[in-house]
């Protein structure tokens, strides 16, 4: 395969997970944190809203990071590869 059409792949695949991982990060942002105060269960004496809000977000947006330098690395790898071939 030509180089441009290596890199087109790769920025493909780069922006399909990018906008998957955005959407994880939307709906951890917006969606659960605009219904969280209809959430009235007690987690550790708290309201569940309350943790998700100060807790919970942050470890999810932890994981989408650690996620997307692992995919990342693996494509890098993958067309790395490629090119030598």
């Amino acid at each position: 395969m030509d180089l441009n059409r290596e890199r087109a792949m790769h920025w493909a695949r780069n922006r399909h997970v990018t906008v998957i991982l955005l959407g994880v990060w939307l709906v951890v942002s917006f969606g659960v944190l605009f219904f969280a105060e209809d959430l009235q269960v007690k987690f550790f004496g708290w309201p569940f809203s309350f943790w998700f809000a100060s807790q919970g977000a942050l470890i999810v947006y932890c994981v989408i990071i650690w996620l997307y330098a692992r995919y990342m690395n693996r494509l890098d790898r993958e067309f790395r590869r490629r090119e030598r071939e």
